[in-house]
């Protein structure tokens, strides 16, 4: 089970060529604003860890973030993923934003840090691209200064599959990514077979939900058909496809189970997305809370489902993702942790009074599920 891993966040003063606020504030006028819905918890961390904003507690102090280029921050998330079984992360990579030199920089900071830690606590990690089909000659190179210059692919703990380093490439097929599926089989080809051998990589396709039928989400016509089928691990994008119990009854009955049936034909493997909930009311003026997470009963209930299908492996969506309240990492638990005069995803939202880190310990069940260390069927924690 591994969880996506944004390592997007900065904030003025964090060292970092971009020195400001970065995926957590906006300014809207002179007026700071929120662009996230889940605030995270921070109360362990060190006050070297931490940069004030303009908010304030219910106590009075003030409200802190965290910074995606704070190595001990980095250190932390992974010490978090060791202490509750969680096997590792794919770590995302926006090829449109590394082309500012400011965030490449950052970018690459942060992964190094990732490296590092992964190394110190037992866990594992892969690069995941975010782009188009248009974007495919800077993944080539980008990949190559990945390789070359940071020496991703030579830590003992980049995950390998199939006696090659995975690869992720999220975002060929979709509707809204345009770009054309000849351009998208060249890059496929590229890292299956034309590349110099220590580029080469075992390749996941988070690719659109309709990938199997050409429909929805998904560019039809049998050349994006042949996209789909040259990659080795198929990974359809789900969160907002589906919003509670039922509809994601439906969804195994409709995708899950026969893309199962699919993949298995094609020889190729799968991989499910499974994600706690939703809400990006201060990133997009959406509802508040507009896929409730119960609780954890919802994410469990798409675990149970991929694995009753027979997935045998797992992405989660995602580890630190607030923007879009899909986090899994600890967020405050109630209003008295969260900044006043602004609107806040609170764990209890639901109604239910939750620690900070249950939806980290739902994680690792989730890999203790896959590891067949659990049974399955009902839901592995004692709830509140």
């Amino acid at each position: 089970m591994l969880m996506g891993y944004q390592g997007w966040f900065g904030c003025p003063g964090d060292g970092s060529q971009v020195n400001g606020w970065h995926h957590w504030l906006r300014k809207r006028g002179n007026v700071e604003s929120l662009s996230i819905d889940m605030w995270p918890d921070t109360s362990g961390f060190d006050d070297d860890e931490l940069y004030p904003t303009s908010f304030k507690l219910p106590d009075g102090s003030t409200a802190k973030l965290f910074s995606s280029h704070n190595r001990k921050t980095v250190q932390r998330h992974f010490q978090w993923m060791k202490q509750y079984g969680i096997d590792g992360v794919l770590l995302q990579r926006f090829i449109g934003e590394v082309q500012d030199p400011r965030f490449r920089a950052f970018r690459n900071d942060v992964t190094g840090y990732v490296k590092e830690s992964a190394e110190q606590q037992g866990r594992v990690f892969a690069i995941e691209y975010d782009m188009s089909a248009a974007q495919a000659d800077l993944v080539m190179q980008d990949w190559k200064d990945l390789v070359d210059g940071l020496k991703i692919t030579a830590s003992d703990r980049y995950l390998r599959h199939k006696d090659k380093p995975v690869l992720c490439l999220w975002g060929l097929g979709f509707t809204d990514r345009g770009g054309n599926a000849a351009d998208a089989l060249r890059l496929l080809n590229w890292f299956r077979k034309d590349a110099p051998e220590r580029y080469r990589a075992t390749l996941v396709g988070g690719v659109p939900s309709g990938w199997r039928e050409g429909i929805g989400d998904s560019l039809p016509g049998a050349e994006w058909a042949e996209v789909y089928h040259a990659f080795d691990v198929i990974s359809p994008w789900t969160v907002g496809r589906y919003v509670d119990d039922a509809s994601a009854d439906r969804w195994l009955k409709d995708k899950i189970i026969p893309d199962l049936t699919e993949t298995k034909r094609l020889g190729i493997e799968y991989m499910p997305v499974v994600f706690p909930g939703f809400s990006w009311r201060n990133l997009h003026q959406g509802p508040p809370n507009q896929i409730p997470r119960r609780g954890g009963v919802f994410y469990w209930h798409q675990v149970a489902n991929a694995t009753s299908a027979g997935a045998v492996m797992i992405k989660t969506a995602m580890f630190d993702e607030v923007d879009e309240g899909t986090a899994m990492f600890k967020t405050v638990p109630n209003k008295s942790a969260a900044p006043v005069g602004v609107e806040t995803l609170t764990l209890d939202a639901d109604g239910k009074a939750l620690p900070s880190d249950w939806y980290l310990r739902l994680g690792g069940e989730t890999s203790r599920l896959l590891r067949k260390e659990i049974p399955a069927g009902k839901f592995p924690l004692e709830r509140p």
